[in-house]
C-alpha cells in the first residue's frame, strides 16, 4: 500500500511534470514504468525522488517499447500502473497500447507533445493528437484528456487513473512541453476531499476465486485466427464505446453562448484562446471559445450546438489541422463558414489569435 503525500489541501508552485508525480501519488499509484525522453523526464525524475516517501516502486526499462508492456504486465498483475512519454516514445510504445486497447487492459499514460516528426524538437507542439487518439493498427478505442494548465493536469491525471479502471479502454492524458516544464501555482488535495473514491484495482490475471465456482474465467485474447471473430469483438467494443461516451464527454464553453466568430482550440492553445477573447470583447468584437476537453470521445452534440450558434469559426493548433480534422468529420453538414489558423510545432499566443480574428472580421470567411 502506497503512502499518500497529500492529506490536505496544499499549494505549491511546481512544474507540470512535479505536478503530474503528485497527482499520481494522490491517485494511489503504485508503480511508475518508463523510459526518459525530453520533455516529460521529470514526471520520472520526481516520482523517483519522493519514492522513500510513497514507497511505491519504479523500473526504467531499456526502452519505451518495453515501457509500455511492462506496464501492462503491472496492471495484469493487479498493481495500479502507469507510464508517461513523448514524441518519439509515443510513437514506438504504439505497439503496447493497441494491445492494451484490444485486451481492454485500463493503460493509463501521460503524454507530454513535442515537436515531429521523428526527433525534431524536445520542446512543444501538438502534433501527436491524432496518434494518441487513434493509435497504429485499430480503431482507436481510447479516451483521451487534453489540458490546459496545472490544475488541468492535476485533476486529469487522478481521473485517468479511474476512468481506466472503470471503463477498461486505456486512457492517456494529452499535454506538452510548455505545460510539463513551465510553472505555476498549483492546488494538490486528496482526492476523497472533494467526495473521489478511487476505482479498485484488482488482478486482471489470476484473480481471487475459483474458476467457474466463484468468477467466470478472465480469457482477455490479443491474437484471433478468424476475420469474423475480430469483427464480432470489435463490433462490441464500438458498441460499448458508444453507450459509454456520453458518460465520459467533457469540454468547456467560454463566453461562446452569444459568440459571432467561435475559436474552436484544446490543451494550452486553448488557454492562449481565452485571454484572445476577453482582449477581442474589450474590443466589442464578440468571441468565444469551445475547447473539447475529451478529444475522444469528443462532445459531439455540445460542439455542433455552438459552431451552429456562430457566424465564423477559427480552428487553432499547434499543428496542421489535426484536432480541425476531426471536428469538421463530426460537424458535417453544418454550413458555418471557417478560418484556421495552424502553426506546427510553434505555440500559438493570445496576439495571433486577436490578430487573425480582427482580419475575419474585415474579410469574412466563406464556405
Amino acid at each position: 500500500m502506497v503512502k499518500k503525500l497529500i492529506t490536505e489541501d496544499t499549494r505549491m508552485f511546481l512544474t507540470g511534470n512535479e505536478t503530474i508525480a503528485y497527482a499520481a501519488n494522490a491517485a494511489e499509484a503504485e508503480f511508475m514504468y518508463g523510459y526518459p525522453i525530453t520533455p516529460q523526464n521529470e514526471i520520472m525524475h520526481t516520482w523517483c525522488k519522493l519514492l522513500p516517501k510513497t514507497e511505491a516502486g519504479f523500473l526504467q526499462t531499456e526502452d519505451e517499447i518495453s515501457a509500455g508492456f511492462s506496464t501492462i504486465g503491472g496492471i495484469l498483475a493487479g498493481k495500479r500502473a502507469f507510464t508517461a512519454t513523448a514524441g518519439p516514445g509515443n510513437v514506438i510504445m504504439q505497439d503496447a497500447q493497441s494491445m492494451a486497447e484490444m485486451m481492454r487492459i485500463p493503460f493509463v499514460c501521460a503524454v507530454m507533445q513535442r515537436g515531429g516528426p521523428s526527433t525534431a524538437t524536445v520542446i512543444y507542439a501538438q502534433q501527436e493528437t491524432r496518434l494518441t487518439c487513434f493509435g497504429g493498427n485499430g480503431e482507436g478505442f481510447r479516451i483521451v484528456y487534453s489540458t490546459a494548465g496545472h490544475q488541468d493536469l492535476y485533476d486529469y491525471m487522478i481521473k485517468s487513473f479511474n476512468t481506466a479502471w472503470k471503463y477498461r479502454f486505456p486512457t492517456f492524458m494529452l499535454a506538452d512541453g510548455y505545460q510539463g516544464k513551465m510553472r505555476e501555482p498549483v492546488t494538490l488535495y486528496d482526492p476523497a476531499s472533494r467526495g473521489i473514491k478511487m476505482e479498485p484495482t484488482p488482478a486482471v490475471l489470476r484473480a481471487p476465486g475459483k474458476i467457474d465456482v466463484d468468477r467466470k474465467a478472465n480469457h482477455i485474447r490479443n491474437t484471433f485466427n478468424l476475420e469474423e471473430e475480430l469483427m464480432e469483438v470489435l463490433d462490441s467494443y464500438q458498441a460499448e464505446f458508444d453507450r459509454i461516451a456520453p458518460e465520459i464527454e467533457e469540454y468547456l464553453e467560454y463566453k461562446a453562448e452569444d459568440a459571432e466568430i467561435l475559436i474552436i482550440a484544446h490543451g494550452i492553445v486553448a488557454r492562449s484562446a481565452m485571454t484572445a477573447v476577453d482582449e477581442l470583447r474589450a474590443k466589442g468584437i464578440k468571441a468565444g471559445l469551445f475547447r473539447p476537453i475529451t478529444l475522444r470521445p469528443l462532445a459531439v452534440k455540445p460542439l455542433r450546438n455552438a459552431v451552429s450558434r456562430a457566424k465564423q469559426v477559427l480552428f487553432t493548433e499547434s499543428a496542421n489541422g489535426q484536432l480541425a480534422q476531426m471536428i469538421l468529420e463530426k460537424i458535417y453538414g453544418l454550413t458555418t463558414p471557417y478560418s484556421t489558423l495552424f502553426k506546427m510545432g510553434v505555440g500559438v499566443t493570445g496576439d495571433d489569435i486577436v490578430q487573425k480574428v480582427e482580419s475575419m472580421v474585415k474579410t469574412p470567411a466563406t464556405v
